[in-house]
């Protein structure tokens, strides 16, 4: 990793590098990406859960998220126009500390992103179950496995024309399903539900605890707007592109997250709780109770699309990337940097779709394990981010813009740090495993004397 150039200066050459990705991705495509990757349907499946977690406030659980992951999201900015490399937390935290800890930045994020896909292809498995009984979870996530294949090894053109489609299709059941719960709550189609401001604030309910148990469900469920920096090297609206994308992209999820999950929470009609039974699918329950069960098993259809393909497919291109820039840094098997004609990172890619052919068939049903694991290396990855940015702007730099160099990433790191604490312990050795891993990885290629030394810092 080559000297790091000044802010105005950062072009992928001044780095040293060439510029091999394909850049034909604008600013408006990376807040598209981002969206997919997040989801704007993503309350969906988890509303039963949350709901429950939260007595009722889903709506001011993301409203915490969208306060607590801003400070991150403006982390990734600064950093992002520092250094706009497709290897995202592995370049940031490798320029902006040293080479060496932005390995293991990479190797941890690299959890997140490896295992994120295999995470959307069970779920989508088993919501497949759901419409088609008795068919076998492994054959759907595999079906989902191939299309992505194709759609990410077809070139960026193919990605940029799916993530519009989708969101199109994902936009059209938003707008939907905003209508069905308005015409609901007026017409009283279901017995107790009515308009309140309840599901964003009751002070009655409202505490501590509470709440610090709504941030660690909060920060979760806006992973992945971080993917759009994965996107850099591709973008045509300059170093700050993928920044403004990033912060873009996180502000419409969270509008559309908490416009949904009040609609839905209204609808709910006040109930306490949904029992064991009825969490799973509780969203789709009051899409039919508010309107038949046509539309409820079309909104499942639609979940499913969202997080078998165009989420997955949105995270196997990030992996892909950040396999490529790690390779293309000596920190991993050269044949991951390789491009095929369409200037995509073709063995990566075929490498993350083996890995998630296997592991869906060790995973299947086991969400939760999967889950905690992908949540540990995101948030790891995202405390060294935090210490990057102030490392790299006022301890190299002497930057006296301390609310966006100190301030910032420290309300940031707080945040990231307690919730990585109080995450699942299973997450937390799985955790240290990978990280052990990553050691013997990084003492095999610096015994090679491969990769980056410490004067390149």
């Amino acid at each position: 990793m080559a000297q790091t150039p000044r802010d105005t200066e950062v072009s992928v050459e001044s780095f040293g590098y060439k510029q091999e990705l394909k850049r034909s991705i604008s600013t408006t495509d990376l807040i598209i990406y981002g969206l997919i990757f997040m989801v704007p349907i993503a309350p969906w499946a988890i509303f039963g859960t949350v709901y429950n977690e939260s007595k009722g406030m889903v709506p001011l659980v993301y409203t915490i998220g969208l306060i607590a992951m801003i400070f991150t999201a403006l982390s990734y900015s600064q950093m992002s126009r520092r250094v706009p490399l497709a290897g995202s937390l592995f370049s940031y935290v490798g320029v902006g500390i040293h080479p060496n800890v932005g390995f293991f930045a990479g190797w941890l994020i690299l959890l997140d992103y490896l295992l994120v896909p295999t995470l959307l292809y069970v779920f989508a498995a088993e919501s497949m179950i759901g419409i088609f009984p008795g068919t076998p979870r492994w054959m759907w996530a595999l079906i989902f496995v191939a299309i992505n294949t194709v759609i990410n090894l077809a070139g960026v053109n193919s990605i940029k024309l799916m993530n519009r489609l989708f969101l199109i299709m994902e936009l059209f059941f938003v707008v939907a399903f905003v209508v069905i719960a308005v015409v609901a709550l007026n017409g009283g189609t279901i017995p107790d539900a009515e308009w309140s401001t309840a599901p964003i604030w009751d002070s009655e309910k409202v505490s501590a605890p509470l709440i610090a148990a709504a941030l660690s469900i909060a920060v979760l469920s806006f992973l992945g707007f971080d993917g759009i920096a994965t996107m850099a090297e591709e973008s045509t609206g300059g170093h700050r592109s993928a920044g403004r994308a990033m912060v873009t992209a996180l502000f419409i999820v969270a509008g559309l997250f908490i416009v949904q999950t009040w609609l839905a929470s209204l609808l709910a009609g006040g109930v306490d709780a949904f029992p064991d039974d009825k969490v799973g699918n509780a969203f789709f329950d009051l899409v039919a109770a508010a309107s038949n069960s046509g539309w409820a098993k079309a909104f499942l259809t639609c979940n499913v699309l969202a997080v078998g393909i165009a989420n997955a497919m949105a995270a196997q291109a990030a992996t892909s990337r950040l396999l490529f820039s790690m390779s293309r840094d000596g920190k991993l098997p050269g044949f991951l940097k390789q491009l095929n004609r369409k200037q995509v990172p073709q063995n990566a890619i075929l490498l993350v779709s083996g890995l998630s052919a296997v592991l869906v068939v060790f995973f299947v049903g086991q969400i939760g394990l999967i889950s905690s694991m992908v949540n540990f290396g995101a948030l790891s990855g995202f405390v060294l981010l935090h210490v990057s940015v102030v490392w790299a702007y006022v301890v190299r730099d002497k930057s006296k813009n301390y609310l966006m160099h100190v301030i910032v990433p420290a309300i940031g790191f707080l945040i990231i740090g307690y919730v990585l604490l109080n995450s699942d312990i299973a997450a937390k050795l799985g955790g240290l495993v990978w990280l052990a891993l990553g050691v013997v990885v990084f003492l095999v290629y610096r015994k090679k004397g491969v990769g980056i030394s410490a004067s390149d810092a």
